[in-house]
């Protein structure tokens, strides 16, 4: 059987994928989910841009998973009268509340999130642009936080601050957040991302504003806060999918610590029973570059290696010179770690089963087929959970996800080793629907005469959370 890239690609989406040519290529090249970024763009662009993911991918045959990464609260410097300035080490340089948004230079600029001057102290270290700039707080006079330029450099408009070790007490969810959210639900997106949530109940309340808009799309926590990390159990358990944020969470934590949050992160929300996106960074220099750097390949492969369900482009794709040749890297150095064998080392996870019937039945599956030689899984499902369930386990066999729903086809995108494809149970004699859906695949080639495939169902056709049945059959 022909290799399937198990790992994910996750492409954001900006002004370089509006070249409709390449956005073609970029979805024949292999991208599984598109990121629309709340953050930059209008309504009307996002609109756009979602609409030509969703023609673009049908024509090609497939199916795509989108989400929306709300904006979040914004923790950043205003603007500047000359758009930039340069800070010298040693400089006193103040924090403003009350100066106007356009009024900086060296001395001061303003601030978007007006409470700041509430949550910092006498000595706190302040991280301007991703911290490239270091300011220590010398005292907080009303609105003014009066600051020492112990790292210097060019700042420019609208740069993030970040406080060392966290602390900032910004609401996940402004009103533009839920503004956006609303807006969102109507282009029919599968996941909203969460920025910058601290607990379970950040979480919990974008659902909430979720159903309420009359969308079932899932919840991905972007972890990026020190608060994050220390509940992250409860975060990955009050969400869909994690995303292991590695801007700001690199900032607020420190670089050192970093990379062992991140293989912490992975595995626990896969522990969990959750998916995993790594973003940030990954392919940076191929923004401009036709080759990623040694660094690049071995950071995407790394987390290959920890079983991460996908890896992210950001500006690589948003506004990168050549998105389509990103995507292509990107896939092939997926590809290549995956035929580490450490990668798909049997870890049937027994000892982890929570003691329902659908993950006994996964597990179970799972178990069978790294054991025999079996060719695929068949998971027919509504919901996707059984497929996500088996997702969890290490090995090479590639899950088909066979479903009516197409909301589902569309969110199993982010599962590692998870496959869509359409198949309605209802219009099939409930005697033949195993063989009906080994016929689906042996129409698309992948399923040869003589193979052995697994194939789980439920007995109760049209409810999710049913399956109960695994059987294994040799191809006809």
């Amino acid at each position: 059987m022909i290799h399937r890239r198990r790992t994910k690609i996750v492409v954001t989406l900006g002004p370089a994928l509006d070249n409709l040519d390449v956005l073609k290529k970029v979805i024949n090249a292999g991208a599984d989910v598109f990121r629309c970024n709340f953050s930059h763009g209008s309504q009307e662009d996002h609109q756009r841009r979602i609409e030509s993911v969703r023609k673009f991918a049908s024509d090609a045959g497939r199916e795509v998973a989108i989400f929306a990464d709300l904006q979040g609260p914004k923790i950043r410097v205003a603007r500047f009268k000359n758009k930039k300035v340069f800070l010298k080490q040693g400089d006193e340089f103040v924090l403003d509340a009350n100066l106007d948004t356009n009024d900086g230079d060296e001395k001061a600029v303003g601030i978007d999130y007006k409470e700041l001057p509430h949550d910092v102290t006498t000595n706190d270290i302040l991280l301007l642009d991703d911290g490239r700039i270091v300011l220590c707080v010398k005292e907080v006079v009303g609105v003014k936080i009066i600051c020492s330029v112990v790292v210097g450099g060019e700042l420019s408009n609208n740069k993030g601050i970040n406080r060392q070790g966290g602390g900032l007490s910004a609401k996940a969810l402004t009103d533009k957040d839920k503004a956006d959210l609303v807006f969102a639900t109507t282009l029919g997106v599968d996941y909203f991302a969460i920025s910058f949530p601290r607990s379970a109940a950040d979480m919990e309340e974008a659902k909430s504003l979720i159903v309420d808009a009359g969308s079932q799309a899932g919840v991905i926590a972007k972890i990026e806060r020190v608060e994050a990390v220390a509940a992250l159990e409860e975060i990955i358990n009050a969400s869909d999918a994690i995303m292991v944020a590695r801007g700001d969470l690199g900032v607020e934590i420190g670089d050192a610590e970093l990379p062992a949050v991140q293989k912490h992160i992975i595995k626990l929300t896969r522990q969990l029973n959750k998916p995993v996106i790594t973003a940030t960074q990954m392919m940076e220099s191929m923004i401009h570059n036709s080759i990623p750097t040694r660094a690049e390949v071995f950071d995407v492969a790394n987390a290959v290696l920890d079983n991460t369900d996908a890896v992210m482009l950001s500006a690589e794709s948003a506004s990168g010179d050549h998105p389509d040749v990103v995507v292509e890297a990107m896939a092939r150095i997926c590809s290549g770690a995956e035929k580490n064998p450490n990668v798909n080392s049997v870890n049937d996870r027994i000892e982890g089963c929570n003691g329902t019937i659908d993950e006994a039945i996964a597990m179970a599956a799972m178990y069978t087929a790294n054991n025999e030689d079996i060719k695929a899984i068949i998971a027919i499902t509504e919901s996707g959970h059984t497929p996500l369930l088996m997702s969890r386990v290490r090995t090479d066999i590639p899950i088909f996800a066979l479903t009516r729903n197409l909301a589902t086809q569309r969110k199993v995108n982010l599962y590692r080793g998870v496959y869509p494809l359409p198949f309605d149970i209802t219009e099939v004699d409930y005697a033949s629907i195993d063989q009906c859906a080994i016929e689906v695949l042996q129409q698309k080639g992948i399923l040869q005469e003589g193979d052995l495939v697994i194939v789980t169902k439920g007995d109760i056709i049209g409810e999710h959370g049913h399956t109960n049945t695994m059987k294994i059959w040799r191809v006809e």
